[in-house]
């Protein structure tokens, strides 16, 4: 899906709108997050939430509407947080 814009540059055409654009700057963070997650649950953690949590609070400032169903990797990233700190403070 995320190649199939044909550039998978984020803001390099401008055909797409903002939210289009920005949509293509935050899954590639959101994929890297639930991948490193694995291994770095923080570092997971952090790239998830910040990529997703980006959009939410721009659509609510533009008031394009949210996307609620990005809340279940938004809540993968949490869960990761939670498991790294967690993690943490037990050794």
């Amino acid at each position: 899906m995320y190649f199939a814009y044909g550039n998978p540059s984020p803001f390099a055409d401008s055909n797409y709108d903002f939210f289009d654009n920005l949509w293509r700057a935050v899954f590639p963070l959101m994929f890297i997050g639930l991948a490193l997650g694995w291994k770095y649950e923080k570092i997971g953690g952090y790239l998830v939430i910040i990529g997703i949590l980006t959009r939410f609070i721009v659509s609510i400032i533009i008031t394009e509407g949210l996307s609620l169903h990005m809340s279940i990797p938004l809540i993968a990233g949490i869960l990761y947080l939670i498991l790294g700190y967690n993690k943490n403070t037990t050794h």
